[in-house]
């Protein structure tokens, strides 16, 4: 029996929730490092599966498959394509970045009694790990059901790390951050339960569909693409755009597509920096990979059908998200508007249903992850040194902090797809696979990059240039712990920006397969000059005289 290495990837650091929640009350720094150290080890799992993961081998790699409950048809299937290798590594890179940048937001404020049996260090570090486990089962997941667990269990951890280590730099005093992070915590599960739950329906439709063509329900994913393939499964139109809905549609909540995207910015706003992070960068991600693995490959015809609307909803969120970016006057918010343009952004691309558009959404996910990790880390070091969210509180922190400021322009820059820096490969890839079968779509996003100049250097402009106001005047430069969870993102970012070739490698393969599942190929240049110089070139060489 070969060795269950995605099992064991996602055990992990759920058996570091585990024993850091263990770890005694007054020992709050060795619970950090144990964590941590956790955290490290799944980093280095997901680094030897990406090395094992042969991007020219089978669809789905290091599978595992177990009998769960044989009368229904489940079971414990998991599997990675180079979509979901990828997103495992995103997943795990930053786990460790966040626990770094968050190394104190929940050290209580004063000292606590050691015998008290509520532990919030503890409980911080453990929940994030426990929701790192739960996004490597979901992107591992080739049942759909087990998928399914995996996609409403992680609500719970993070709806705590809401709802009970909010951000400390609240205007209106602890009373009112209580108050706002109760309601964004809740907004966030009723949000996504409503959208799991709708998915649920589907997903009993899909298997009351396979039982009754196929004799026997089942979830599993391979097995209803190779009924599918051969003709034994044949869903009647209606039938397979119902159950696209409501897999889509939750999917959807989770990404955030507008108009379903109102949870966020109340979210991030009152999450610490950290949390916000895993939100946008971790959890969201879940749901823009569910559509490439589940939405286009289980229905591919209803995708199809639906790819009209659903283009249109990626437009509106691309420049919504960016023009209310531009109106904030809160840091966190502008970030997490930014990001409901920059999901717009992978949607579009998703959808297009090029080979191009595609692999430009998945590279998107990976380096959205890693600036917005960087932009919103510095931003939360920003706002811990002030005490405030607000924009117009600061004022030439650059002459104070310069090692702060530039860490900061640098995410900034990224989160604006400058060419040089990660995310402009992805954003240019989509835009240039939607450009050729929808060109108004595409001309409308543009129009977010311009948009995101502006929001961008106009807060970069508020917050680091000008003179010095006197709040700022004795904040002090980054930490060196600080500096160890911002500046390897900063050099992912340059280095992502430079040579993206070796994660496209891994990536192009799977969006092939995907292409191929949903019988749809790239569009051909209808350029008359192509095929005359092509005609042009053979006669010249069958000749065998210089052109």
């Amino acid at each position: 029996m070969s060795f269950p290495l995605l099992t064991v990837t996602a055990a992990l650091p759920a058996v570091g929730a585990v024993v850091t929640a263990a770890v005694p009350a007054a020992r709050r720094t060795a619970a950090k490092y144990t964590a941590l150290g956790f955290a490290l080890g799944t980093l280095v799992l997901s680094a030897v599966a990406l090395v094992r993961f042969d991007p020219g081998g089978d669809r789905y790699q290091l599978t595992e498959s177990h009998a769960w409950v044989k009368n229904f048809g489940l079971r414990y299937d998991l599997g990675v394509d180079g979509i979901a290798v990828v997103l495992i590594g995103l997943t795990a890179l930053l786990i460790p970045f966040v626990m770094l940048a968050g190394w104190h937001d929940a050290d209580p404020l004063e000292d606590v009694n050691p015998n008290r049996r509520w532990r919030p260090t503890q409980g911080f570090f453990a929940l994030i790990l426990l929701v790192e486990a739960m996004v490597v089962l979901a992107f591992e997941a080739t049942d759909v059901f087990l998928f399914y667990i995996f996609f409403e269990a992680m609500l719970i951890p993070m709806y705590f790390l809401i709802g009970g280590f909010g951000d400390r730099a609240h205007a209106g005093g602890e009373e009112e951050a209580a108050r706002q992070r109760s309601y964004a915590a809740v907004k966030f599960l009723l949000y996504n339960l409503v959208g799991g739950l709708i998915m649920l329906a589907a997903i009993i439709g899909l298997y009351a569909a396979t039982a009754d063509q196929l004799g026997a329900g089942t979830f599993s994913l391979q097995d209803i693409l190779a009924a599918r393939a051969s003709g034994k499964l044949d869903l009647a139109t209606s039938t397979e755009r119902w159950l696209f809905l409501g897999f889509f549609f939750a999917f959807a909540v989770k990404a955030p597509l507008w108009p379903l995207h109102t949870w966020l910015p109340n979210a991030m706003g009152e999450a610490t920096a950290p949390v916000a992070v895993l939100i946008t960068a971790v959890v969201d991600k879940v749901g823009t990979f569910a559509m490439l693995r589940f939405c286009l490959q289980l229905f591919p015809e209803a995708s199809k059908w639906a790819t009209p609307v659903i283009m249109v909803l990626a437009v509106i969120s691309i420049v919504y998200g960016a023009l209310l970016a531009v109106g904030q006057r809160d840091i966190k918010r502008l970030i997490a508007y930014a990001s409901v343009s920059h999901f717009g952004f992978i949607i579009l691309g998703i959808f297009a249903m090029t080979s191009q558009g595609q692999s430009g959404a998945t590279l998107y996910m990976v380096n959205h992850g890693i600036s917005t990790a960087a932009l919103m880390l510095v931003a939360g070091f920003l706002i811990s040194r002030r005490g405030s969210r607000l924009i117009a509180d600061f004022g030439g922190v650059q002459k104070v902090a310069p090692v702060l400021a530039g860490t900061f322009l640098v995410g900034g820059l990224a989160t604006l797809s400058l060419p040089g820096l990660a995310p402009f490969v992805s954003e240019f890839l989509v835009l240039v696979g939607t450009f050729t079968k929808y060109k108004a779509a595409a001309v409308a996003a543009t129009i977010a990059t311009v948009l995101a100049a502006i929001y961008i250097l106009w807060m970069y402009q508020r917050t680091m240039n000008g003179p010095v106001r006197e709040e700022v005047a004795g904040m002090k430069d980054l930490r060196p712990r600080e500096l160890l969870a911002v500046v390897p993102l900063v050099v992912l970012l340059i280095g992502a920006g430079v040579y993206p070739k070796p994660v496209l490698d891994i990536i192009n393969p799977a969006v092939k397969v995907t292409m191929a599942q949903v019988h749809t190929t790239d569009p051909k240049p209808a350029h008359p000059a192509g095929d005359t110089t092509v005609a042009n070139l053979t006669s010249t060489a069958q000749k065998g005289t210089a052109p």
